[in-house]
């Protein structure tokens, strides 16, 4: 990624905390000490979004659309009910609408306004999502934010941009990836990223992206 759309990989490498990451700290510690918060409740909320409500619910609500096709009609058609099945949904994720990429189409997601984003089935959102580059020039120019993150789509795909409010969210459903025909379920929601769920990546059928 360009400097104007910061990527994951970037963040990951910043010796002195943002601050974002500052102000979130204080707050926490702030809460904490005035006795509205137990540090191992907060410590617990923020493990269950990052290792329990993150993007392997997403994962797995993919991979069972790619291996089930009667699932993946129900996705498509009602997602909130189809997410449910699998036992996800909630605050954050309550009216929420899946769009598949295919060869002719491809989807982006995005929050112009602020930064609304399906927690049940993503956890939290990464720091490039709520950036005002990313908000604004994924509609102006989607293509081009795409091919910062690596992803250089045929002049032929027409490119999506979904734009998600409070009131509606939206999942990408990636193509599934060729060469990985063979692999079961668990083995197909380990191959889904949380980019390729919002649309700035595909899914490769050998190597997970571990961005954040």
């Amino acid at each position: 990624m360009s400097p104007d759309v910061p990527h994951g990989h970037e963040h990951e490498h910043q010796a002195i905390p943002s601050d974002v990451a500052l102000r979130v700290k204080a707050l926490e510690s702030l809460l904490v000490e005035k006795g509205l918060v137990e540090r191992p409740a907060l410590d617990a909320l923020i493990d269950s979004y990052e290792h329990k409500i993150g993007p392997r619910n997403g994962a797995r609500v993919v991979a069972r659309a790619w291996a089930d096709p009667a699932y993946k009609q129900r996705l498509l058609t009602d997602a909130n009910a189809a997410i449910a099945e699998l036992g996800y949904g909630g605050q954050q994720g309550e009216h929420m609408v899946v769009v598949e990429n295919t060869r002719q189409v491809h989807n982006l997601v995005v929050c112009t306004l602020c930064s609304c984003y399906p927690w049940p089935v993503l956890g939290l959102p990464p720091v490039w999502y709520k950036s005002a580059p990313y908000r604004s020039r994924s509609v102006i120019d989607p293509r081009g934010v795409l091919r910062e993150f690596g992803l250089d789509l045929p002049q032929e795909t027409e490119v999506r941009v979904w734009d998600s409010t409070a009131e509606l969210r939206y999942l990408v459903l990636p193509e599934r990836p060729e060469g990985a025909e063979r692999l079961n379920e668990e083995q197909l929601a380990a191959l889904v990223t949380r980019d390729a769920m919002i649309g700035v990546a595909k899914v490769s059928p050998t190597q997970k992206d571990a961005s954040a």
